[in-house]
C-alpha cells in the first residue's frame, strides 16, 4: 500500500444536490417589519412573532399570545409582484387588509390601527 500511481479524485457534491430556493425578506424589508413590530409591542398589542421562509413565499406572523393563531401575517409572494403586488397584510380570518408593490405602503395599514385604538 505505497499509494504510488494513485491520485485522489475530488467530487463537488454541492453541484449534485438540488438547490431548493426559498423566498425570504431582505434586510431592508425585515427592518421595516421589525420597526412596526417594536411599536406594537411597546403599545402592548403584540407579544410574539414567527418567520417562515417557504418555497413560494415568506411570512412574518405576529401573535398576541404564543399559543394563539397569528393576529396578522405579513406575506411576501414574488409570483404576485407583477399583478397585485408581492406584499400583503392578512388578518387572522384570512381577510387581505392591504396588498401592494411596496412594503412601506402596505405596512401603513398598522398606522391607521394605532390611531383608532
Amino acid at each position: 500500500m505505497s499509494g504510488e500511481g494513485q491520485t485522489a479524485q475530488l467530487l463537488d457534491f454541492s453541484a449534485a444536490l438540488p438547490r431548493q430556493s426559498v423566498v425570504s425578506f431582505d434586510r431592508r424589508e425585515l427592518s421595516e417589519i421589525l420597526n412596526i413590530y417594536g411599536r406594537m409591542v411597546a403599545a402592548g398589542e403584540w407579544r410574539d412573532y414567527a418567520i417562515d421562509m417557504l418555497k413560494d413565499r415568506a411570512v412574518f406572523s405576529v401573535f398576541r399570545r404564543t399559543s394563539e393563531m397569528p393576529l396578522f401575517r405579513i406575506e411576501k409572494n414574488p409570483k404576485l409582484a407583477r399583478k397585485q403586488g408581492a406584499f400583503a397584510v392578512v388578518a387572522a380570518g384570512g381577510l387581505v387588509m392591504k396588498r401592494g408593490h411596496e412594503l412601506p405602503q402596505v405596512l401603513r395599514v398598522f398606522d391607521r390601527q394605532l390611531k383608532l385604538v
